[in-house]
């Protein structure tokens, strides 16, 4: 499957995205839309350090990509007033890689650190001295004769970001005084993250067609505002420039994303789950040999939403499909079909996957 085709619903960004995104990313607190109890907690957090004098406990925001962590990393700094050193956790190889971060710091930086969990270790044990001593501990030569020499770092305020929060060690975790976890966004609350960035694309977006496109987002801002801009581009090329329902849902169509924000690949692994193997249950691997992916592919890419939405359980014996699967892709569920046995319809079963 070529990659742009799923790319239009994917959580993840390239670079080229990102530089887009700056422009719709909102710069305070009070601009930035749901989140509700992380923006009241994270406010309490920002007011009471800036009351004291103090640079605010380090932060940890956890949750999907997609959903806002680099944007609060940033709303952070310009709230505190503060520059803001962005950096991640695959660019972090070594120790000295951190020092050469942390050494350079001024007062009362922010230092965002995005896919935390992929730090290296050594740099991760020096990350704990410097989160909580503000020191750290340059080892100079090699072998019996190494000599660790303390230094001295300006006060400082992490915040990490991670999708994957459980691989991150429990004391680098403990080390962070706010632990925000990101949730997905309703259907309204897009709606109105869709109606401020199509003001500033400069953009006519009809009432209708803002909870279409919010409809088929998956939960996430960064999907909306990409097809916010597919729409867009269909409107300018195929249409008058304005975003209407019917415009949206010709583009929408066009994308292959439907009415439940699936898109090709998200149907063709339900298709398959459905009609070869008769709901399941199947292991990941033999359901990614049926798509033509590779196993990862769909446990990464599909599967997520998939099982969020309800769509598919994951079971000790592999994957099955749940009523509202068969629903979706207008066919009848076998007599025989697994959820029958066991398999709550809502498809919400905690049980291990399978292999």
């Amino acid at each position: 499957m070529a990659e742009h085709e799923r790319d239009v619903v994917s959580p993840d960004a390239d670079l080229d995205e990102r530089a887009l995104e700056g422009a719709l990313r909102p710069k305070r607190l009070e601009d930035f839309v749901g989140q509700e109890r992380v923006r009241e907690q994270l406010s309490l957090v920002l007011r009471g350090a800036q009351r004291r004098g103090r640079a605010p406990d380090h932060v940890l925001m956890s949750g999907g990509p997609g959903l806002g962590k680099t944007t609060l990393a940033m709303i952070i700094a310009a709230e505190l007033g503060a520059p803001l050193r962005i950096t991640s956790g695959p660019a972090i190889e070594r120790s000295g890689d951190l020092a050469a971060v942390l050494s350079t710091l001024q007062e009362g930086e922010v230092l965002f650190l995005d896919e935390i969990h992929r730090m290296a270790r050594p740099a991760e044990e020096m990350l704990y001295v410097a989160m909580e001593d503000f020191r750290v501990d340059v080892v100079v030569g090699k072998g019996p004769g190494a000599t660790a020499i303390p230094l001295d770092i300006a006060p400082f305020t992490l915040v990490g970001a991670t999708t994957r929060a459980g691989l991150l060690p429990a004391p680098l975790r403990d080390r962070f005084g706010f632990t925000a976890h990101m949730d997905f966004y309703r259907a309204d609350e897009l709606e109105l993250i869709l109606r401020r960035s199509a003001g500033l694309l400069g953009a006519h977006l009809d009432d209708d067609a803002a909870v279409e496109i919010a409809g088929r987002s998956r939960g996430t801002p960064r999907i909306a505002n990409r097809l916010l801009r597919r729409v867009r581009d269909y409107a300018e090329v195929r249409g008058d420039g304005r975003l209407t329902l019917d415009i949206a849902h010709a583009a929408l169509s066009l994308y292959e994303v439907d009415a439940q924000g699936l898109d090709r690949l998200d149907r063709a692994v339900l298709d398959a789950l459905l009609r070869r193997f008769r709901g399941g249950p199947v292991g990941l691997s033999t359901l990614a040999v049926s798509v033509g992916e590779e196993p990862e592919t769909v446990e990464v890419v599909a599967e997520p939403f998939l099982v969020r939405s309800g769509f598919i359980a994951r079971t000790p014996r592999g994957r099955v499909a749940t009523p509202e699967a068969w629903s979706h892709m207008g066919l009848a569920a076998p007599p025989d079909a697994a959820f029958g046995a066991g398999v709550p319809a809502d498809g919400t079963a905690t049980a291990p996957a399978g292999p």
